[in-house]
């Protein structure tokens, strides 16, 4: 297994009150808000062996479908990492969890089919790096499955996103922006934008600073 290269930094990542909110508000989310189908949906067809970035409390690993062979979950915040090492007990597919940031990934180039990105460049410090990062270890023509925050297409949400972003979203909610262009971020890493779809979520009701998100997929 090759390390980190050299100079690529790796900070500690340690948001424990975010973690103990995100888990349980997203276990809520998964059920009654839909996210469980988006989750279903990104992870649709996939298989080989998977990179999962960011992995949370490890509430994709259900939703992984029999024809993936492995995954690697990469999730640098201790107490979230804790709760995924849990959730790879009971998932259907083998999962192995590891401490790592998305800006140093602790594994070896080209060797994964698939990596998958879940509300995780919203959090990255350096979204080319941690892009960058994504396409080293997938192998030529690999796929990149995306669901992300994105900046709105209003002019009046978007202000209010870069305010918040400026101030006090991020450390409100774990580092998290809601404004980045994870789209063209993508494109200028080097990938190919394959399909994907735009929406709110929620999908009805009052718009949120975290509402607009993209969801699909794009090749190495």
């Amino acid at each position: 297994m090759t390390s980190p290269r050299p100079g690529l930094p790796a900070p500690r990542v340690h948001h424990p009150l975010f973690a103990r909110f995100y888990a349980r508000v997203s276990v809520s989310a998964d059920t009654r808000g839909g996210l469980g189908a988006l989750r279903e949906e990104l992870l649709a067809g996939l298989t080989g062996r998977v990179i999962e970035v960011g992995a949370g409390n490890g509430l994709n690993f259900a939703h992984y479908p029999a024809g993936v062979s492995e995954v690697v979950a990469v999730e640098p915040e201790p107490r979230l990492r804790r709760l995924a090492e849990a959730a790879a007990l009971r998932a259907p597919v083998p999962v192995t969890v590891r401490p790592g940031t998305a800006e140093a990934l602790p594994v070896e180039d080209g060797v994964f089919d698939a990596a998958v990105a879940s509300l995780v460049l919203c959090t990255v410090r350096s979204v080319p790096q941690a892009l960058a990062e994504v396409r080293r270890v997938l192998r030529p023509g690999g796929e990149l499955r995306f669901f992300e925050h994105v900046a709105a297409g209003t002019p009046g949400l978007a202000r209010v996103q870069r305010g918040l972003d400026r101030t006090v979203w991020p450390l409100f909610f774990g580092g998290c922006h809601t404004a980045r262009d994870a789209l063209g971020a993508i494109g200028a890493a080097g990938f190919a934008l394959g399909p994907y779809r735009s929406f709110d979520v929620p999908e009805s009701g009052p718009r949120l600073p975290s509402s607009p998100c993209v969801l699909g997929v794009a090749r190495r």
